[in-house]
């Protein structure tokens, strides 16, 4: 391979991760953090994505860096609309559709327009990588029980696809020759039913689907979030928190570090451990449905994310109740960096074709 130089850019609400890799390999890294008085003067996060951009090149200013040996930039894709997994070039159609925000304010919108601003000035091209909206559901599986209200797919894409991959070239297969169950058990959660290149089923982490997380409610009984909507206690506001934000661990135990759980429940906190353990048992579960998604034939069960750091608790609890499946694999943390470069590499070296989004 030839030597690529490839900047990723990871917005979040309050920090810019921002990671310079020579072809796979990371040069230099650093999570830029943002004061909210230097973020007030901004009505909207697009608005941003000057004052990060000027972040952005001074710190690779003063790391020495010189920005003309660029090959690409790719950003942490946004709540576009629903596309396909894939690489797409950031053109105008995405940048409009991001600085409108239509289908909702989310940091990651950032990505796309810092890539574009950037490479554009260079004359490279801009990427995203398998945003939060990659959807390659089965239209089964977009039937939720009422009309008024389907599934939608919404999940971390990023990193499932990265992990799935990574294990399918260990395997020496390809990852559209495997049936896979991915769990990414982060701040939010996200299981999703893999089937030969293509996320079939996956629950909605974002608002409201699958198990419960650190900061994430899941599905609670319908017909007990309908009488708290309408109990007059609670706005509708403060019921969005409840389902993302306040909700899960944070709701229960006041805090969303899974770490400062498995710290009470090793000094003897009996509740810490139960919900602890509810949350294993509702991760199971969702790994058994997306299982019979695929019809029982799962390759491998993979555990991602931060939480599958927790071997002594967490993945143990798992593995018992789902490794009659198939086997597991434990692949931790979210690697969101790497995998956004890895995304670019394939299209700038020729092993892939860029999508266009349209």
């Amino acid at each position: 391979m030839n030597k690529h130089y490839v900047l990723a850019i990871n917005p979040g609400s309050t920090s810019t991760k921002i990671a310079l890799f020579e072809n796979d390999k990371v040069v230099m890294e650093d999570n830029l953090s943002h004061t909210n008085e230097e973020l007030a003067p901004f009505s909207r996060i697009a608005e941003q994505y000057a004052f990060r951009r000027q972040v952005i090149t001074r710190f690779l200013a003063e790391q020495g860096f010189e920005v003309s040996r660029l090959s690409a930039v790719v950003g942490r894709g946004g709540l576009l609309k629903p596309i396909p997994s894939g690489t797409y070039r950031v053109n105008d159609a995405m940048v409009r559709d991001l600085h409108a925000a239509e289908r909702g304010e989310h940091a990651s919108n950032l990505g796309g327009l810092l890539a574009k601003d950037l490479a554009d000035e260079l004359g490279i091209p801009a990427f995203i990588v398998d945003p939060v909206v990659v959807d390659e559901m089965q239209d089964v599986a977009r039937i939720s029980g009422h009309p008024e209200i389907a599934r939608r797919s919404i999940f971390h894409a990023l990193n499932q696809k990265a992990v799935a991959k990574r294990y399918a070239r260990a395997k020496g297969v390809k990852y559209e020759a495997l049936n896979l169950v991915v769990a990414h058990l982060g701040g939010g959660v996200s299981v999703g039913a893999h089937s030969q290149g293509r996320v079939i089923d996956v629950n909605n982490a974002l608002d409201g689907d699958g198990p419960f997380s650190p900061e994430r409610s899941g599905g609670l009984p319908a017909g007990e979030l309908a009488r708290l909507c309408f109990s007059g206690k609670y706005t509708h506001g403060e019921i969005k928190k409840m389902i993302t934000g306040q909700g899960g661990m944070v709701a229960y135990l006041g805090t969303n570090d899974g770490r400062e759980v498995a710290r009470r429940m090793a000094s003897g906190d009996v509740y810490a451990g139960l919900i602890f353990r509810a949350f294993a048992y509702q991760v199971a579960k969702e790994i058994g449905a997306m299982a019979a998604a695929l019809k029982g034939k799962v390759d491998a069960i993979i555990l991602t994310g931060g939480l599958a750091y927790n071997k002594e608790a967490l993945i143990p609890w798992i593995t018992e109740a789902v490794s009659f499946i198939a086997p597991i694999v434990v692949m931790p943390g979210e690697g969101e960096m790497s995998a956004l470069c890895e995304g670019a590499l394939r299209v700038i070296s020729g092993q892939e074709q860029d999508y266009t989004y349209e």
